[in-house]
C-alpha cells in the first residue's frame, strides 16, 4: 500500500502586534520546523519565527527523508526541543543519526547557501551528535562535544541568566544579556578535549554562557551554572556562525508576560528577550540570502 505524501503544514499567523511582524508587504523568510516523534516545542518555535517576521511550516523528518529537495524551499531550519524518540540510547541520538546518515549533503548545501539553522534544547543535543555543531574543529571532525547529565543528577526546570560572548554567531548578534527558561536533564556541555575547548573560544564559536544576575560569568558555580557545563557554555555555533545550538529556550520568552516577574518589574520590555534570537535570523536572511515569500 503506497503512502500519500503529506505537504508541510502552515502555522496560522499570530495576531498583529505592533513592532512584532513586518507588515510592509516585504519578504517573509520561510522557516521549516523539523518534527519527529517526541518533539513538543515545535508550535512555540514556529510562533516565535512568525512574531519575528517569518513564515513557519512544520515537516516530519520522514517526509524530508523521502524528498530531501523540499529543504530547498526554505531559508531557515529549526530543530525544536522535546524528547525525540523518547531520548532512547541517548538524548537526540536517533534523530541525529537520521540527519547524519541520510541528509548530510542536503544540510551542507543549505548552510553553503547562507541559510541559518538552530537547535534548541533537544535540538541542540541533536546537532552536536552530527557533524553540524561545532563542525570540524581543532583538526577533528564528527562528534567533538556532548551534552551530558546535569551535575545535580536530575532535570532542572527554571529561569537562568545568560551573557552573550559576541563572536561570529548570527543568531546572538547584539545580545549582551538575557534571561531564558531551561528544562533539561542532559544539558552539561562538555568538549571532547582541551584542544576543542580552546578552539571554540579562539574561533569565536562560544555564543552564550550561563551568568550571574549582574552579567558576570557563573564561574562554574551552581545555581548560576545550572548543569555544570564546561566554561559555563550555554550555546555554541559552527565556524560559519550560521548553525547555532543552545540549551535554554528562547521560544519560551517571546512575550514579556512569559517572564515570572512581568507584573513586578516595570522596566521589563514589552517583548520577551528570546525574540531577539529569531529576529536576528530573519534579518540575516533578508539581508544576506534574499529569498522568501
Amino acid at each position: 500500500m503506497s503512502r500519500r505524501f503529506c505537504p508541510p503544514r502552515r502555522l496560522k499567523p499570530p495576531l498583529r502586534r505592533e513592532g512584532a511582524i513586518d507588515y510592509d508587504g516585504g519578504m517573509r523568510p520561510k522557516a521549516l520546523i523539523l518534527r519527529t516523534a517526541g518533539i513538543n516545542c515545535d508550535v512555540e518555535t514556529g510562533y516565535a519565527f512568525e512574531l519575528a517576521g517569518g513564515q513557519s511550516e512544520y515537516l516530519h523528518i520522514n517526509r524530508l527523508l523521502e524528498r530531501p529537495e523540499l529543504l530547498e524551499g526554505y531559508q531557515i531550519l529549526a530543530a525544536p526541543g522535546g524528547f525525540s524518540y523518547g531520548d532512547d540510547i541517548a538524548a537526540g541520538r536517533i534523530f541525529a543519526n537520521q540527519i547524519r546518515h541520510h541528509l548530510a549533503e542536503t544540510f551542507s548545501r543549505f548552510i553553503e547557501g547562507g541559510k541559518p539553522i538552530i537547535g534548541i534544547c533537544n535540538g541542540f543535543q541533536v546537532l552536536v551528535k552530527t557533524d553540524l555543531l561545532p563542525g570540524a574543529i581543532a583538526g577533528q571532525s564528527g562528534q567533538t562535544c556532548t551534552l551530558a547529565n546535569n551535575d545535580c543528577g536530575r532535570l532542572v526546570d527554571r529561569w537562568v541568566s545568560l551573557a552573550g560572548r559576541g563572536g561570529k554567531c548570527i543568531w546572538t548578534a547584539g545580545i549582551e544579556r538575557m534571561e531564558l527558561p531551561i528544562a533539561h536533564g542532559e544539558g552539561k556541555f562538555v568538549p571532547r578535549d582541551e584542544r576543542v575547548r580552546k578552539a571554540l573560544w579562539e574561533g569565536g564559536q562560544v555564543a552564550l554562557v550561563y551568568a550571574k544576575a549582574d552579567g558576570e560569568a557563573a564561574g562554574g558555580v551552581w545555581p548560576d551554572n545550572p548543569n555544570g557545563s564546561v566554561d559555563d557554555i550555554a550555546g555554541v555555533c559552527d565556524a560559519s556562525g550560521l548553525v547555532f545550538g543552545l540549551m535554554p529556550h528562547p521560544e519560551r520568552h517571546v512575550d514579556a508576560t512569559q517572564h515570572p516577574a512581568w507584573t513586578r518589574v516595570k522596566e521589563l520590555a514589552k517583548e520577551g528577550q528570546g525574540l531577539a534570537v529569531f529576529k536576528n535570523a530573519v534579518r540575516h536572511v533578508k539581508e544576506a540570502v534574499g529569498a522568501g515569500v
